[in-house]
């Protein structure tokens, strides 16, 4: 069941390997690994995309693809999970993360009012909690995401057996 549903959405390896300005890569972007599906490419590829998600750069992409080709991920999942922050995400995710960095360093809240100018003339008290906020946020997703979906295809992989076995069974 995972393995269909994330199927239809993926892009076709073959054109992917078609972009010329992916040529550099060479024969690692046909390790088959980075584009089948099983539990522990794809579990591999969620805990990839959610740790960078939380990475606050311009090159989380980037960055996600060239992990998923290091530790063989399923390349695609790796990349398009970094989208869970995205322009209308980030606000909150990353205030989000400045909370629970400021929480664990046990330092005290930000005072002035929230915006682009006071967040850039005083990013020396708030960068500080807000990278540490992003890191235990990015480990802690991953953690949890790797073993989530391990654990999640397992259960499906399980409930399908019982299921033909009982269909088995009543015919």
């Amino acid at each position: 069941m995972p393995k269909k549903i994330i199927k239809k959405y993926l892009p076709d390896p073959e054109k992917i390997k078609a972009i010329k300005s992916l040529h550099f890569l060479g024969d690692r972007l046909h390790d088959p690994n980075l584009w089948h599906l099983n539990r522990h490419s794809v579990s591999l590829a969620v805990a990839v995309g959610l740790f960078f998600a939380w990475v606050p750069t311009p090159t989380q992409m980037a960055m996600a693809a060239a992990v998923a080709l290091f530790v063989r991920a399923n390349l695609p999942i790796s990349v398009a999970l970094v989208w869970i922050t995205n322009p209308l995400t980030m606000p909150p995710l990353f205030y989000f993360a400045y909370r629970v960095g400021i929480w664990i360093l046990n330092k005290p809240h930000f005072d002035g009012e929230f915006s682009v100018e006071n967040v850039f003339s005083s990013m020396a008290d708030i960068g500080g909690p807000f990278l540490f906020g992003c890191l235990v946020l990015g480990i802690t997703c991953s953690t949890l995401g790797y073993f989530g979906m391990k654990a999640f295809w397992r259960w499906n992989v399980t409930h399908r057996w019982h299921a033909r076995k009982k269909a088995r069974a009543g015919s």
